[in-house]
This record gives structure tokens, sequence and C-alpha cells, in this order.
């Protein structure tokens, strides 16, 4: 479980996690097209973070700077489990 002590000892931009998930209601649902998603996990230049998510067929490079910010805290908490108050520090 992500917390704030574990944010803030984090360098600034960080990749601490990333997956893959489909685009449904199940998963992340961006279209609900039922096609593989990335997701990456990063923290901010500044103490906080967020999380991105594109299309499979695109490298985690790509997606860091390029994908969809996730804004949905259900998602965001079930893509990487976190305390409250690291969750208050999440980059809507």
């Amino acid at each position: 479980m992500l917390t704030e002590k574990m944010l803030k000892c984090m360098p600034p931009e960080t990749i601490f996690a990333r997956g893959e998930s489909i685009d449904s209601a199940k998963g992340i649902n961006m279209t609900s097209s039922n096609t593989p998603l990335r997701w990456i996990a990063v923290r901010g230049s500044i103490e906080d973070w967020a999380i991105y998510v594109h299309h499979a067929w695109q490298d985690w490079e790509w997606i860091r700077h390029n994908g969809d910010k996730v804004h949905n805290e259900e998602t965001v908490k079930k893509l990487v489990p976190c305390s409250n108050s690291a969750l208050e520090l999440y980059r809507h």
C-alpha cells in the first residue's frame, strides 16, 4: 500500500507502479472497447503523483508522457492501493 511517507521519500519523476488492464467497466474504463490497456504510476516533480493510461500498443514511455490521466478515485485505488493521505496527494 502506497503511503504519504513512501511517496515523499521517492525521487521526483519516479515510476513506482505499472500494469495492464482491460478497457471495460471491470478494468479501467476509457471507451469500453474491451482492448488491453497499460497504466503507469508516476511521482510528480513536487510531492504529488498520477496514473496515466493508454492502449497497450503504446510503449511505457509514450504512456508516461502522453497517456490519459486517470481521474476516478475508485480506479486509482484499485490500481495503486493507497492510504487516504497518499490519495490526497493525487494530482487530478
